[in-house]
């Protein structure tokens, strides 16, 4: 094959060159150049306006009108539950049950109607002769107290000894005298009285059960008051028993699995 026909085949250096050139340069549309030419033909003042305009800023916010601020109610904080219920804890003396019927005032002022147990036994009938006395046998886990009630000022004494040297423990004493305070006589009756067994706790029941069985054997109507009021039931409660293998009635050795 002759140079010439190689030529023919390739193509003139001159006609690649000028594809290469038309290639890397598009020629515009006559879309754009009609756009060129509006561009070019529009007015100064127009073009800056238009300028002015897209470079504006955002309407300015109008001014707002004052917000009236209202005063919120304090949080209430909410009730605890259960505080609207009454304590089932009774007082020991008192009535374990209330009768549901009673009202909730007794009177127009808005006083509760509860039953008064502080208020001593009015229609108490004892005979404070010189020589009367009365017996009674009185008992509290495995304290036993033996009592006499006899007329006079109001003195205990327990084993030869006042109640303030036998029952230090103040509790205890008003334990002692809510019997006599129930009947009204607690400032003309004198207790003797002896006791063994037991504890503090256990002698100071064992005594007022006592007083209050002897206050029935001086005047048998005041049997209903003083067992509604619970001075006259025998307390059977006592210590349980230590069981075999354990430590105490209930209390076992520690396990160990190994």
């Amino acid at each position: 094959m002759t140079d010439e026909e190689k030529q023919g085949e390739i193509g003139e250096p001159e006609e690649i060159a000028a594809e290469d050139a038309v290639g890397a340069q598009e020629t515009p549309t006559e879309r754009q150049q009609e756009r060129e030419q509006a561009i070019a033909d529009e007015p100064v003042a127009e073009s800056e306006q238009r300028i002015a305009e897209a470079a504006a800023p955002a309407e300015a916010p109008t001014e707002e009108e004052p917000v009236e601020y209202v005063e919120e109610t304090p949080r209430v904080k909410p009730e605890i539950p259960g505080m609207d219920l009454e304590v089932d804890i009774v007082r020991e003396g008192e009535e374990a049950l209330r009768a549901e019927e009673e009202d909730e005032y007794a009177d127009l002022e808005g006083e509760p109607a509860e039953e008064e147990f502080t208020q001593p036994i009015a229609d108490a009938a004892i005979d404070l002769a010189a020589g009367a006395r009365y017996t009674a046998t009185g008992k509290r886990k495995t304290a036993v107290t033996r009592v006499i009630l006899k007329p006079g000022t109001g003195a205990y004494t327990i084993n030869g000894r006042a109640l303030d040297a036998f029952f230090p423990r103040p509790a205890l004493q008003r334990t002692i005298r809510t019997a006599l305070e129930t009947v009204g006589l607690e400032e003309k009756i004198d207790v003797l009285a002896t006791m063994h067994g037991g504890g503090v706790s256990a002698q100071a029941g064992a005594l007022r059960h006592g007083i209050s069985r002897a206050l029935v054997e001086a005047d048998p109507n005041l049997r209903s008051e003083l067992k509604r009021r619970g001075f006259l039931t025998r307390d059977a409660r006592v210590k349980e028993r230590k069981k075999a293998g354990l430590k105490k009635a209930r209390k076992r050795p520690q396990f160990s699995k190994r």
